[in-house]
């Protein structure tokens, strides 16, 4: 198949963070866009503002408006879609051209050099400080971002094709379709054993991510993760080598020995050093690629971040509300870290929604261990996502295996009386599904109160 030649594209999950960023290559090129999704969504909204055709109602698509043009016709969809899903079968029926998302994404890195940021986290973040280097330095390029720059309020920057950035999702496999001449991995956690049963079959999946490299490519990995490479992190065994390191509640800031040279004092507005070592990979790469030292400067310096990973949403003397996507006991886990470090002296509320049933029954313990270092935890139903329920996993069961002090099972409407009658200053909410649609009404009740 040859996308080039495509004159119209229906995405089945149109409002997903990484379908939407295909919508807008498409859009970029000229191509009509329609799709559909369950809700709207501000990104849904932002797509037909730039031209798409969407739909939430699978009974309004009218089959026989494609059928004349099938041959010019791509239908994409995401593998969070069940096969049975009805537009998918309607389509797979008619013999349309039907892919998934990761088998497009696969075909336009091709076009350009393929930048590929892997790992089971930071990979978003990484993607996204790389993509901003790329931008301040005027490369050629396009990116897909698993979340919402704040600089650009977008998922995807189209600045040309001679390189092509996107981020690498483990999920079903995904990130196997690529052939990167750059790759990084951010780290390698045990997730997604819905997927991949067990660690050894994940680590063996990064591995052939790592052999997908073209031959004279460049992998760099975080010091923590057993694959052989470049390396980044603290360590003097390192290749690229973090010293004199500062964080507080504003920004990160650094030095990087690598090869002889050293950059010092390098600042960012992210909190955490777990956020300083997404930036030395995304420094790594560009300093690979040939960027100037004070585009590297600049652009680390004007970086404002992204939606939903260590947000301030409210930051006073009276309260802090900081909202994050975590889902994962490692994540929750340098949440916790960032916090103490800034906030030593505070009691520390957690908001949690646990995302899937599988990977709250595959880490039920470890989800319990870090969130039983927060002073008091609030605990959602899980979100299911593309699941369904499984016997005998619970947010009730998560809950009394947690040992803080203070600890509740809580609807979404009643977070914010829980968060005032706890009386924390600082409270983070937490999770990858829909907890982030609370926060702004959170956020205002919280504010009204003070």
């Amino acid at each position: 198949m040859n996308i080039e030649n495509i004159n119209k594209v229906f995405f089945i999950g149109i409002g997903g963070i990484g379908m939407s960023g295909l919508a807008k290559y498409f859009i970029e090129k000229g191509v009509s866009v329609l799709g559909y999704d369950r809700e709207k969504s501000f990104i849904t909204e932002g797509l037909i503002k730039s031209g798409a055709n969407v739909i939430y109602d699978p009974s309004k698509l009218n089959i026989s408006e494609f059928i004349d043009n099938k041959k010019d016709t791509l239908i994409v969809y995401t593998s969070a879609i069940s096969k049975k899903h009805p537009l998918l079968k309607v389509f797979i029926e008619n013999k349309f051209k039907v892919h998934k998302r990761s088998e497009i994404l696969q075909k336009i890195s091709k076009f350009g050099q393929c930048i590929a940021i892997a790992g089971t986290h930071g990979k978003t973040t990484t993607t996204a400080i790389l993509a901003h280097i790329l931008k301040v330095a005027d490369f050629s390029f396009c990116a897909f971002v698993g979340g919402i720059m704040e600089n650009y309020t977008s998922n995807f920057i189209y600045n040309g094709e001679d390189f092509i950035l996107v981020e690498a999702d483990e999920f079903d496999r995904s990130f196997l379709n690529l052939n990167p001449n750059f790759a990084c991995i951010t780290s390698l956690d045990v997730d997604h054993l819905d997927i991949y049963e067990d660690s050894e079959n994940l680590n063996e999946a990064f591995i052939e991510f790592k052999n997908n490299l073209l031959d004279g490519g460049f992998l760099i990995s975080n010091e923590q993760v057993d694959i052989k490479s470049l390396k980044y992190g603290i360590s003097d065994v390192s290749d690229y080598i973090v010293k004199n390191i500062k964080c507080n509640s504003s920004f990160s800031q650094f030095d990087l020995h690598f090869n002889g040279a050293r950059l010092e004092n390098l600042k960012i507005k992210l909190q955490g050093v777990h956020n300083i070592m997404n930036s030395v990979a995304a420094v790594s790469i560009a300093l690979k690629l040939g960027v100037a030292e004070k585009q590297i400067f600049n652009a680390l310096d004007s970086f404002d971040g992204i939606e939903r990973r260590f947000s301030y949403k409210i930051d006073n003397e009276n309260i802090v509300l900081i909202d994050d996507y975590a889902h994962h006991p490692e994540e929750i886990k340098q949440v916790f870290k960032t916090l103490k470090s800034i906030y030593p002296n505070e009691h520390l509320l957690v908001v949690f929604q646990p995302h899937l049933f599988s990977r709250t029954r595959d880490l039920l313990d470890e989800f319990a261990d870090v969130l039983s270092e927060f002073d008091a935890v609030i605990l959602l139903d899980i979100y299911p996502a593309r699941e369904e329920p499984i016997s005998g996993v619970s947010s009730e069961i998560l809950l009394q295996k947690i040992k803080s002090n203070y600890k509740y099972l809580s609807k979404k409407s009643d977070l914010s009386d829980m968060i005032k009658n706890i009386g924390y200053r600082v409270n983070v909410t937490l999770g990858a599904g829909d907890i982030g649609k609370e926060v702004e009404q959170i956020k205002r009740e919280l504010e009204y109160a003070v």
